[in-house]
């Protein structure tokens, strides 16, 4: 059981609308894990999403596929059962990473909706709910595992052992190094965008609904298409400017002050208090980019590279003093990897406006001046990128790739103790599988109970 497979495997399910005329079956339940249902309809977009990204699997896809989300429902109950919570910050992130890497494969928001039969909005909710999901049980399972201590003689011990065809291949890697510049918003957009929520506080106190307010309105399209609801959150999980409005709101037919956050500016309607959570509506405006503003930032970049390439000062010394990235600057812009803790991306890991940039670099080369969308903030900025290092593909020796060599090690032990624990709450859990869909070699026999 993959950590990373987890959450992909929950961000895949988009396709959906072309599922129903297929056979023409009606949808139906074909699994029930405990009190949850497994519908003929999420294997189908599950395998449609999975053509889509050309992965192969080992086996009927009927079979495998209805097996890996029965797997992840053990999780999803067990978090349930430890009170497992995610950041909606850390959800929001990574809807924009993966609509961002859609529009990207795709060509387009247009053509993305057309493949998909879904408007951006549609799109957007199901992968905000799939990525809840998915980024629990990924908690749930580092809270299974704890923290596994690995010596250096066990990987040495691993490595020595491998037979010569199985030592793994270790694809490129690359460390990329950034500046940013957050284009000038104009006074007159953001007083347009104060201007707009003040009228639907008005409109609000007058009596108009603030859910049909949001839903209409609102730039977080995800949480737009339920009346800008968000789900119960702890203070420690939203931004901070929006948590101190929030947790300080009393009265639910009352709507806050504007207050802006990384994202944008919000006002904010109290639902409901439990302890120390809490549940809200917003409504999100984000400051329109002119074109101007953006042609300004690149150009300023674009100058800023040149005065790099001439000597006048280093990248490290520029990404220190003036770049906007808060996340790299005190690290001469080096890009962190969050998926492995350290500074080395494989291609598909990097944001992929920067991926196609990086891609046909040479090492210490700096870019053109290009725009992006971050999935932190969703918010377009200005970037130049340098490529600090690169290593190509290679087969692992130990003296290189000793860490890659670990994590494996790591992630062997992981799987060990999942694989253990997920057999274990077969024996204790209510499953019930559809006779047409039994006839299966699955990779955990317990789903089906012998007489």
């Amino acid at each position: 059981m993959n950590f990373k497979f987890v959450v992909l495997c929950a961000l895949a399910l988009l396709t959906g609308s072309a599922v129903y005329g297929q056979d023409n079956v009606i949808d139906e339940v074909v699994w029930v894990v405990g009190d949850e249902a497994i519908l003929k309809s999420e294997v189908e977009e599950a395998r449609m999403s999975a053509q889509y990204e050309g992965r192969k699997f080992d086996g009927d896809p009927y079979c495998v596929i209805p097996e890996e989300i029965a797997v992840q429902k053990l999780f999803l109950h067990q978090a349930a059962l430890d009170s497992i919570e995610v950041a909606e910050s850390e959800v929001i992130q990574r809807v924009d990473y993966m609509t961002n890497m859609y529009i990207a494969n795709i060509g387009s928001r247009e053509k993305m909706e057309e493949y998909f039969n879904k408007t951006s909005s549609q799109i957007r909710e199901t992968l905000r709910d799939n990525a809840r999901e998915g980024l629990k049980v990924q908690k749930m399972q580092q809270k299974l595992v704890g923290e596994i201590k690995i010596t250096p003689a066990e990987v040495r011990r691993y490595f020595k052992d491998l037979p010569q065809d199985s030592i793994p291949y270790i694809p490129t890697q690359v460390e990329v190094q950034i500046i940013t510049q957050q284009p000038k918003i104009p006074l007159s957009e953001i007083e347009d965008v104060k201007s707009r929520l003040r009228e639907y506080t008005e409109r609000v106190n007058k009596g108009e609904s603030f859910s049909m307010l949001a839903r209409m309105y609102s730039d977080d399209r995800g949480t737009a298409i339920n009346g800008g609801e968000m789900p119960f959150t702890g203070r420690g999980y939203l931004d901070p400017a929006f948590a101190n409005v929030a947790f300080n709101l009393q009265d639910p037919n009352k709507v806050s002050k504007i207050v802006e956050s990384e994202y944008g500016f919000h006002i904010i309607q109290l639902m409901e208090k439990r302890g120390d959570r809490i549940k809200v509506r917003h409504i999100l405006l984000k400051p329109h980019v002119p074109e101007e503003a953006l042609m300004s930032g690149i150009a300023r970049l674009d100058s800023i590279a040149d005065d790099i390439r001439s000597g006048k000062f280093t990248f490290e010394e520029a990404a220190s003093v003036l770049s906007q990235d808060k996340d790299t600057r005190n690290n001469h812009g080096l890009l962190p990897n969050p998926q492995t803790n350290t500074s080395k991306f494989e291609m598909q890991e990097l944001p992929p406006e920067i991926a196609k940039v990086v891609d046909n670099m040479k090492v210490g080369e700096i870019s053109e001046a290009f725009t992006m969308i971050p999935q932190k903030t969703g918010k377009e900025e200005c970037v130049i990128v340098k490529l600090k290092s690169r290593i190509s593909g290679h087969k692992a020796t130990i003296s290189e790739d000793y860490q890659n060599l670990k994590e494996i090690v790591l992630e062997k032990r992981r799987d060990e103790m999942l694989d253990k624990w997920i057999r274990e709450k077969q024996k204790h859990t209510y499953v019930r599988i559809n006779d047409n869909w039994k006839n299966c070699s699955f990779k955990y026999p317990g789903w089906v109970k012998k007489d």
